[in-house]
């Protein structure tokens, strides 16, 4: 196992991993405001440009980058360019980060260095999604001015965190109903004991007017405004799909209904919990490769 980490960049949950790791690593941090690291076992590096060290391992944040050629660093004020992190990692090392593009991937690869997407892992999609199911949850409890239990829940999609919601929602005693266009989805949902629709007949269904709650786990627009017409005005729609959502946000506050699109819940809600999971799928990459 490799004795020396620099976290670089990211929000609350790589803030947390880099204390976490500090507990039995050798850690730096880079992309990050004074203050924001609460442990001192973490080396800031102040001046990224000068005080740069070598580590066996560079985690980059989630995802890596939003523009392609600097890093993402929300607790940052200042601007780094990823190929300035070449320096950040010894020779031969290992690059770990979230959402990959296939050019960061090649200014990595072709120094030398072993590149890992941590969010491919399926034990960190599944806990991620457990993660984002609960973030999705209270959401749900602050914004609705009645209790969860009992209402009518509508999911769209039926993937690891629609699987997640059903488990918690149950045991509010919700009734659910999973809205997939593949028929093994619809079949997943009849044995997780939800209602089934085909997406397809949305429009032609009771299941938007019916429904108290919508959570949309599908990155791909589906409540349009002619769906969104059918939707209960009290309704609460909660879109949980990376960009562009299923859910025509500025379309349903034209029509006074309410819509959040809650994006890295992970990152919000649960952030010390979220930096455990990629700190414990990252251990599990370099056990696998050694």
């Amino acid at each position: 196992m490799p004795k020396i980490f620099t976290v670089a960049g990211g929000d609350m949950r790589f803030s947390s991993l880099a204390a976490q790791l500090a507990d039995e690593f050798t850690v730096y941090a880079a992309g990050f405001d004074p203050g924001i690291i609460k442990s001192h076992r973490v080396t800031l590096i102040n001046d990224i440009t000068k005080d740069l060290p070598e580590a066996d391992c560079l985690v980059l944040p989630l995802p890596v980058s939003n523009d392609g050629s600097s890093l993402n660093t929300p607790l940052y004020e200042g601007t780094i360019p990823l190929e300035l992190l070449l320096k950040a990692v010894k020779k031969n090392g290992t690059v770990f980060g979230g959402k990959i593009s296939e050019d960061i991937r090649s200014i990595f690869e072709a120094a030398g260095f072993k590149v890992f997407d941590y969010l491919e892992r399926e034990e960190m999609a599944v806990l991620n999604a457990l993660a984002t199911a609960e973030g999705a949850l209270q959401i749900a409890l602050e914004k609705q001015p009645c209790t969860i239990s009992g209402q009518n829940i509508l999911i769209l999609g039926m993937g690891r965190i629609a699987k997640s919601l059903i488990r918690i929602l149950s045991g509010f005693g919700c009734s659910v109903t999973i809205a997939a266009r593949k028929y093994s989805d619809l079949a997943w949902a009849e044995v997780y004991g939800c209602k089934e629709l085909h997406i397809s007949e949305l429009l032609y269904s009771d299941a938007l007017s019916k429904s108290d709650i919508i959570f949309n786990t599908v990155p791909s627009m589906i409540l349009n405004k002619a769906l969104l017409k059918k939707c209960n005005v009290s309704c609460l729609m909660i879109d949980l799909a990376s960009k562009p959502g299923g859910i025509d946000i500025n379309a349903a506050e034209g029509l006074g209904l309410r819509a959040v699109r809650a994006l890295s819940l992970p990152g919000k809600t649960a952030p010390v919990s979220s930096g455990r999971i990629i700190g414990n799928t990252i251990k599990n990459i370099l056990n696998e490769t050694e």
